[in-house]
């Protein structure tokens, strides 16, 4: 069994990536440029028992990604990635009127046209099999949007939207597709706020830890969450409902 997590070396997707070993998936641990952080996260995974490779390509770049799949596929004829969870992201955060245009194109890039570039190319196997898993890892922006987040609030407001369309369209091959839309985490992506102060709003005043996020994860690509698709569930600690 295989499962792909995009930007997986670092944060959820490191504690996603984690989980999915433990059940017993061989993870394949995509990233863009980190080469100690991706190796030191497949280490982990093969002390404690598991088994993995890494896949290094740019999400937000389809003809990279594609390859990059094709290759993986071509050297595995007799398997399929049936678990993806779409994890990769940046954030650029300014006010609109300040926001430059790269910033808000490269975000809308690696967020969301990182959904098609991925998911698109495995579709195809998951279908013939008729068997697979998709998660996206959306966010509390994209639900409710957030000031100085344009551009991440729109790409993952779209993220959402993408989800509940594809669940229509492969439901009935046994594909279910989720997205996760946590609140404020402790990872390198909130860098920067100010976190005693969110707390504040947080009804259980605390940020998530990352494993937080990732056991909802294992639980949505789990055999037991087989008739939840079209969801996108909150992890906020009540902040937003």
């Amino acid at each position: 069994m295989y499962a792909l997590v995009t930007g997986g070396s670092r944060g959820i997707g490191k504690a996603v990536a984690l989980r999915l070993a433990r059940q017993g998936y061989k993870v394949i641990i995509n990233y863009q440029s980190n080469d100690a952080a991706a190796e030191e996260t497949l280490a982990q995974i093969r002390e404690e028992g598991g088994d993995g490779e890494l896949l290094r390509f740019d999400v937000s770049q389809r003809e990279a990604t594609e390859t990059a799949l094709a290759k993986w596929q071509e050297e595995h004829l007799e398997d399929y990635i049936e678990v993806l969870v779409n994890n990769a992201g940046i954030r650029r955060d300014n006010l609109l009127i300040w926001m430059e245009p790269d910033d808000f194109e490269r975000v809308i890039q690696t967020n969301l046209f990182s959904f098609y570039n991925v998911t698109r190319p495995l579709m195809q196997p998951m279908i013939r099999h008729k068997y697979g898993r998709i998660v996206s890892i959306a966010s509390l922006s994209g639900q409710k949007g957030l000031p100085g987040q344009c551009n991440y609030s729109a790409a993952k407001g779209g993220l959402i939207a993408a989800t509940k369309a594809l669940a229509q369209e492969v439901g009935r091959k046994n594909i279910t597709v989720n997205a996760v839309a946590p609140g404020f985490v402790k990872t390198d992506m909130v860098d920067g706020l100010d976190e005693a102060e969110l707390k504040k709003q947080i009804p259980l005043n605390r940020f998530a830890e990352a494993d937080e996020v990732a056991a909802l994860v294992e639980f949505l690509v789990s055999k037991d969450a087989g008739y939840i698709t079209g969801e996108c569930i909150s992890i906020n600690g009540g902040l937003y409902t």
